[in-house]
């Protein structure tokens, strides 16, 4: 059965569809950039590299130390990773493979 968000909308669904059409680090710089302020990506950024390093059972002291993210935040996070739709779980699998 496909997923189906808790807020999908056809909005939503047309700027993912976009995203997808990106091909490289160089298309998302500049698409990211016009699309979101500078603090948007970077938050976005920093909530992977917590997820990342939750996944790897890092503590939060040295979460906190590592990427400056609030306890909130982590908190946060570590809740998605418990809780929410498997995507950071996901992400992190096809990384994985592409490393490979």
């Amino acid at each position: 059965m496909p997923y189906k968000s808790k807020f999908a909308d056809k909005d939503i669904e047309k700027l993912f569809e976009t995203i997808i059409q990106l091909d490289n680090v160089e298309e998302c710089y500049r698409f990211f950039e016009d699309v979101c302020t500078i603090k948007e990506v970077q938050d976005m950024a920093q909530r992977l590299k917590v997820a990342h390093m939750l996944a790897e059972k890092h503590s939060y002291v040295d979460i906190v130390k590592e990427t400056k993210a609030s306890t909130a935040t982590i908190s946060r996070v570590a809740k998605s990773l418990t809780y929410g739709a498997e995507g950071y779980h996901m992400i992190f699998e096809k990384m994985n493979k592409s490393n490979k």
